[in-house]
């Protein structure tokens, strides 16, 4: 499965993960834009009863524009000169109006907050120097009487008078905008400089992220490509281990030593795909590695001349005389390679000791047409296959000598039980026993049937042919056999001349003739136990008399007497060897 550690630390960029102030400026404005027009036309719609018909058609004039700059896709500069014109066009406008008794002020100091909100450059102070110069020219106008106040159009002149006010009204008026114009311009600028600072904190902030996460996909994309490389590495790792173990299986169900050479060979070379596998074993001088075993065309030509290297000579005789792995990357400029004129194409060579009981045995050889196609982890991995072949070939020989012991041993045995049966039979006084009609009869002489002496020469089953004559019976002989050794003949005749012996029936006298010759063997050994045990008490018996004497003449009476007594009727004489 393919990693992409770009989608694992997905980050925005700089500019739209983090709000600029222009951007907030331009959010703000657009917002400020929406709720002024409903605003405006509220209040205006509430007032219109009040206002006169030119203040009513300016002022929906203003409250239009104000729409259509806020719906509008107008560049930002536009937009905000336009919406701090119309703010400070309806100061004027209600400054003319009413004079200083009116709601100018608010639409003055809303322009000096906008200018200072969507300004950089002290665009507000110059607002607040219009306004307040406008302040006074309405003033000076209306004070002279250049001016009316329209608003106030319609009541006596004395209520007028106040309305307009005097120079200290108007001043008092100017000043306090003024005041409230630059305390508020400072608090927007205090405003912008923490805001300012806080965008450049994150700005920061996510320059440092941007940082760490370039970092972090930097060193993702070198622990992906590490974890993938290292996933291969496994991955044929894995490959190899399934490989060895199906070679240990397939080479652990050989029994033979001449089977187990060849076979090996050519599976590590089917299994693994080198040119040359072959397979040395070291002789009992220890002068010679002697090749035993190849699957390439030079190697069995040089099983053909009985191939072999002196230990320390290259690459396998070095192996086999220190006991140690060793590979030949380049062995075209490999010090030990030895030139084999029979493996032209060898680029590189592997040679794997082949240990039994801490000592080497021989060596695995391995062979490539590549260059240095043998890494670390192979030589691990042929290691444990030249391990589970030196194994096989243990267990092998270990086998051939139990099997070689066995026979030897089945060989004395047979011989102890034909000598000791040979002795038995001998002191029998009768040859056999026949049943017939209901008795047991002895056997005087020893039968002569064909059919007993073919079982008795060749160990197996041998019946009477059938030539349908009455006097001639069908029989049948079943050897009698201990532990594969014959110790008699059971021999069975029917009283049918045409009868024909079925398996059944045979089977059954072949089983009645083991169950026979383990019980007859079985009597003999008690017997034997018997005469050893008789032989036994005899001696100890003896043994105890003439340890009870005291003097050297009790001693040679009581041993003579015991051995007369044991012995029965024999003379016994007893002489001391003299010194000369």
């Amino acid at each position: 499965m393919s990693i992409n550690p770009s989608k694992l630390f997905s980050v925005e960029s700089q500019e739209s993960a983090v709000l600029t102030f222009e951007q907030w400026k331009n959010d703000s404005l657009r917002v400020i834009l929406r709720v002024a027009a409903v605003l405006f036309l509220i209040t205006i719609s509430i007032a219109y009863i009040t206002y006169p018909p030119t203040a009513s058609i300016l002022n929906f004039g203003l409250i239009l524009v104000i729409a259509v700059i806020s719906f509008v896709p107008l560049p930002y500069s536009i937009r905000a000169f336009i919406f701090v014109l119309i703010c400070f066009l309806a100061g004027t406008n209600l400054v003319r109006i009413w004079g200083y008794q009116g709601e100018s002020a608010v639409f003055f100091l809303a322009t000096i907050a906008l200018t200072a909100l969507l300004y950089e450059r002290g665009e507000e102070f110059i607002v607040l120097f219009l306004a307040a110069v406008t302040i006074s020219v309405v003033a000076y106008l209306t004070l002279t009487g250049q001016h009316t106040l329209t608003g106030w159009i319609g009541y006596d002149d004395l209520f007028y008078s106040n309305a307009v006010g005097t120079w200290v009204n108007w001043l008092i008026y100017d000043m306090d905008l003024v005041a409230l114009g630059l305390i508020l311009i400072a608090s927007i600028r205090l405003l912008k400089t923490r805001f300012n600072k806080i965008l450049a904190e994150a700005r920061i902030s996510m320059e440092e992220l941007d940082a760490s996460r370039s970092q972090m996909e930097t060193r993702v994309n070198e622990r992906t490509v590490e974890l993938n490389v290292a996933n291969e590495q496994l991955s044929r790792r894995a490959t190899q281990l399934k490989t060895i173990t199906e070679l240990s299986e397939s080479i652990a169900q050989l029994k033979d030593l001449n089977e187990i050479f060849p076979t090996t060979t050519n599976l590590i070379c089917e299994r693994f795909g080198f040119y040359h596998v072959g397979i040395f074993l070291v002789d009992k001088d220890r002068e010679f590695a002697v090749l035993q075993a190849a699957n390439s065309e030079g190697g069995k030509r040089m099983l053909q001349r009985s191939h072999r290297l002196n230990l320390g000579t290259g690459v396998v005789g070095v192996c086999a005389q220190t006991g140690l792995p060793r590979i030949a990357l380049d062995v075209g400029e490999d010090a030990v390679f030895f030139n084999n004129r029979d493996l032209p194409n060898t680029r590189s060579e592997a040679a794997l000791p082949l240990k039994s009981r801490g000592e080497t045995i021989g060596v695995l050889d391995v062979q490539s047409t590549e260059a240095g196609a043998f890494s670390a982890e192979d030589l691990e991995v042929l290691t444990a296959l030249a391990n589970q072949v030196s194994i096989s070939l243990e267990n092998a020989r270990l086998l051939a000598e139990a099997r070689a012991a066995y026979r030897q041993v089945q060989e004395v045995y047979n011989e102890f039980t034909r000598s000791e049966w040979s002795r038995s039979i001998s002191q029998i006084e009768q040859s056999g026993f026949r049943y017939q009609t209901g008795r047991i009869e002895i056997v005087e002489n020893t039968l002569q049937n064909p059919e007993i002496l073919s079982a008795a020469k060749n160990g197996e089953v041998a019946a009477s042919q059938i030539n349908g004559s009455e006097e001639k019976h069908a029989a049948v002989a079943v050897p009698v056999k201990l532990r594969g050794e014959v110790i008699g003949i059971l021999h069975i005749e029917s009283a049918d001349p045409l009868k024909e012996w079925q398996d059944d029936e045979v089977s059954l006298v072949q089983a009645v003739a083991e169950r026979a010759a383990f019980a007859m063997e079985n009597a003999r050994l008690f017997q034997d136990a018997r005469r050893r045990a008789a032989k036994e008490r005899l001696i100890s018996e003896a043994t105890a008399r003439i340890s009870s004497a005291f003097n050297v003449e009790n001693i040679l009476q009581t041993t003579a007497e015991e051995l007369e007594r044991v012995l029965g009727g024999s003379e016994i004489s007893i002489q001391f060897q003299s010194k000369e």
